[in-house]
């Protein structure tokens, strides 16, 4: 037996890249009084022990390839804020997956789409000092977009974060389901604000890099 969905159901997914903000949007989410899943199950999120520290991202493609729908396991939530997984053996990336977004759209017609931005090279640089995202991971990986061999450049980690918001654009066009915002647009939570529904009663920044002047590993272009 199906369980009863409400029509119309507010969903809000992120479609940005790691590192635009996504924890912020999280919080804001959060206190904007919608349940939010970010990256990760976590323990205290559900009782089913089953998804207690599943990625984001498996969870998506797991409901997407056994049921067609996306968020069939996460009918806990209501938000996702970062979606993408790049981590223990997993290469996911569901934000840059059409088929899988699509999909999301037939089965929850009430959903919201978010494309968290910031510009390209401030992007490319705080992945480079977050962990060993820009130095080992993502070009040590196959990543749409950015296959292995590539990333370890502010040329290419650059080049590959255009790219992407430029397909999304592309793709959503004039969709009023969707929304690009840059995270440090002070109009950022009204925007988002007004997409959703929802008053955001808080914007700053969480999850930020420590401050340095110095990174270690970057490659010259």
């Amino acid at each position: 037996m199906t369980a009863h969905r409400p029509p119309h159901r507010l969903r809000v997914v992120n479609l940005g890249l790691p590192k635009t903000g996504t924890t912020t949007l999280a919080h804001a989410l959060r206190l904007s009084g919608l349940k939010v899943a970010d990256y990760r199950i976590r323990r205290r999120q559900t009782a089913d022990t089953s998804m207690h520290g599943i990625f984001l991202g498996q969870s998506l493609y797991d409901g997407y390839f056994n049921t067609g729908d996306p968020l069939a396991r996460l009918e806990g939530f209501d938000a996702f804020s970062e979606i993408s997984c790049l981590r223990e053996g997993q290469s996911l990336w569901p934000q840059t997956d059409w088929g899988l977004i699509s999909a999301i759209r037939a089965h929850h017609s009430g959903v919201r789409f978010l494309a968290s931005w910031r510009d390209p090279r401030a992007l490319s640089d705080s992945m480079l000092r977050w962990s060993n995202l820009g130095t080992e991971r993502l070009p040590r990986s196959d990543v749409p977009g950015l296959p292995r061999g590539f990333g370890a450049t502010t040329a290419e980690r650059v080049r590959w974060i255009e790219g992407h918001y430029a397909h999304l654009q592309a793709l959503f066009r004039d969709d009023p389901a969707f929304l690009l915002y840059d995270v440090a647009d002070p109009q950022a939570p009204a925007l988002i604000g007004a997409h959703i529904a929802r008053t955001l009663p808080w914007w700053g920044r969480a999850n930020s890099n420590p401050p340095t002047s110095t990174v270690v590993g970057e490659q010259v272009a």
